[in-house]
């Protein structure tokens, strides 16, 4: 969530109006319960035909439109499974769609405008609980916030998971996504599954679909193939998972100077067990989540509705956005440094959306059970205000609109990437302000997975919105910076990216980079022989055919490209393409 000065007011008026506007959101983050949910992100021009889809923030990568002819809606398994016969035997494209559609890459595109898009939206079912073995099956589009209010019903808890409630478990699957945990098997929920019911495309004896049972004993092959996905296998139906008794967690935040983070990176994540960090690299900060499990009779009711994911005015967004957007017009490096110091001591200073007893924060450290403590998202489950408020990126709104690089640095690497990331600050510590006005640099750790497409070692996962131009050919305050941490961590540490993250160049020869490729395409082959839930997308990922790179006037901009030539960037508005700062061998575009 970014926050800025009010840009009709004279900039000695700057820091009253940016004030003014932060008590404001906080005033209303705090005290609004009502809020316009996220639309569908599929929508037809007739009934459930002529479809497009787009993500929760209203564009993709390359902003293309993703159509299809049809959108069909199961709620069993039995539907889904005529749904898949049907198309199957029309030999016709199908991709998974979810309830909210928050992958930011184009993994729910289906080729062409005659594919049919497959929504989990009421595939939202509790299959069934069985306390004493600590298991829960559910359906593939319950999401988050579901899966862990059912499995409290129960005395359980899952024991990881991402810090945002309105993914679905499909989703989830998917892409891999993860918490943040040395411990156990990792921060990776997929690693907690223990078995996936799929449909896909069968043979004319088979109905031209079937239901495969998948577990690691029994198809340890395709279940390890099917744990992180990417939707090329079918439709996952339902998901066991395989959880622990209740239990709550003690946390605190602290916040500390960055002299020594190089070293604390990397063994933070071995002292504490949900360790994270929110780096602030322009003003040489770090706060450090000091979360750790406790008994479940340990005293303390407490909760973490974390502010940024609640419910906020639609004017006070759309004031923000347009500040934003005047700073970077004038490039205003100064008036974005000064709003990300105050709103990073803001959040600081109201705990980030921590309470001991559900309504206020009275101190460290705050102890609450799992279910009340691991995610949030509490700007989705309200009821429509025609939107006067909402989730902050809702596309119906003038809100944020922002990139997303999201990637995993192994272990033993992190010293070496966290200097060169302090050597390219050096230049200009106002860098990387526009990040710290979206929350910061969060890093999380991860595991090494037995899932094919899941992270190959122990890593720490890095996470960095920052702004996006409603233009594409717009130019950012400070682009090249962000431009070479980029190809500094992809192409230098061989990091591997977020599959439901990044800009087109984060996927570039990046099937290259996971050992079990070769076995992930070999179910794939088995499973879809027709290719029909993959993608133009998905084959360029996958490395069967073409390349995510879209080469063109403007590319680097948007990041579908690495700029070779000045015309990549926006020669006419000051930005060429040059050597990086750092790492000489990037290809950024600069501003002098």
């Amino acid at each position: 969530m970014a926050y800025s000065y009010y840009p009709s007011y004279p900039y000695q008026n700057a820091a009253f109006w940016r004030t003014l506007v932060v008590l404001y959101c906080i005033f209303t983050l705090v005290h609004t319960t009502f809020s316009t949910p996220p639309e569908d992100p599929v929508k037809c021009v007739s009934g459930n035909t002529d479809c497009i889809i787009t993500s929760a923030y209203g564009a993709f990568p390359d902003r293309s439109i993703c159509r299809a002819a049809n959108v069909a809606y199961p709620t069993t398994e039995a539907e889904l499974v005529s749904i898949v016969a049907a198309a199957t035997k029309a030999s016709q494209k199908m991709r998974v769609t979810t309830r909210y559609s928050h992958s930011i890459p184009k993994l729910a595109c289906a080729d062409g405008e005659d594919g049919l898009f497959i929504s989990t939206k009421f595939l939202n079912h509790t299959v069934r609980a069985d306390p004493m073995a600590m298991t829960l099956t559910v359906e593939s589009g319950v999401t988050l916030r579901q899966l862990i209010a059912e499995a409290a019903k129960v005395g359980l808890a899952l024991p990881y998971a991402p810090y945002w409630w309105g993914v679905t478990v499909g989703g989830m699957m998917g892409t891999g996504a993860h918490g943040s945990s040395l411990f156990g098997k990792g921060s990776a929920v997929h690693d907690y599954v223990t078995e996936i019911r799929m449909v896909s495309p069968g043979l004319v004896n088979d109905g031209f679909a079937k239901v495969r049972v998948l577990t690691e004993i029994t198809t340890p092959e395709e279940f390890n193939a099917a744990k992180v996905s990417l939707g090329v296998l079918g439709v996952i139906s339902q998901v066991t998972f395989q959880l622990q008794p209740m239990f709550k967690r003690s946390l605190k935040f602290v916040m500390r100077n960055d002299l020594d983070f190089d070293d604390q990176a990397a063994t933070f994540g071995r002292q504490h067990e949900f360790a994270d960090f929110v780096w602030l690299p322009s003003q040489g900060k770090v706060v450090y989540r000091m979360d750790d499990r406790v008994a479940v009779n340990t005293l303390g009711d407490g909760s973490y509705d974390f502010l940024p994911f609640r419910s906020q005015p639609s004017v006070v967004v759309a004031t923000i956005r347009t500040s934003e957007e005047t700073e970077e017009t004038l490039r205003d490096a100064n008036g974005k440094c000064a709003a990300a110091t105050l709103i990073s001591a803001t959040l600081f200073g109201t705990s980030y959306g921590l309470t001991n007893n559900g309504l206020v924060f009275t101190g460290y450290p705050v102890i609450g059970s799992q279910n009340r403590m691991m995610s949030a998202g509490s700007c989705l489950d309200s009821l429509e205000d025609g939107l006067i408020t909402g989730c902050a990126w809702d596309p119906r709104i003038k809100g944020e609109f922002f990139h997303q690089t999201a990637f995993s640095i192994p272990l033993t690497q992190i010293k070496s990437f966290i200097n060169d990331i302090k050597s390219l600050i050096k230049f200009d510590s106002r860098s990387l302000c526009g990040i710290e006005l979206y929350y910061g640099i969060l890093m999380r750790y991860v595991t090494s997975s037995p899932a094919y497409l899941g992270k190959e070692t122990d890593a720490l996962d890095f996470d960095l919105t920052y702004y996006r131009a409603k233009d594409p050919l717009t130019p950012r305050l400070y682009e090249d910076f962000i431009e070479e941490i980029e190809q500094m961590a992809f192409f230098k540490y061989n990091a591997l990216p977020h599959w439901g993250k990044n800009r087109n160049i984060a996927f570039d020869g990046v099937i290259k980079k996971y050992k079990n490729a070769d076995a992930f395409l070999r179910v794939r082959e088995s499973y879809d022989p027709k290719s029909l839930f993959s993608s133009e997308w998905t084959n360029q990922i996958l490395g069967i055919k073409g390349n995510v790179m879209i080469v063109k006037d403007g590319c680097a901009l948007e990041g579908l490209c690495i700029c070779s030539e000045d015309a990549h960037c926006a020669p006419t508005k000051g930005y060429f393409c040059r050597p990086g700062k750092v790492y000489k061998e990037a290809r950024v575009c600069a501003h002098p």
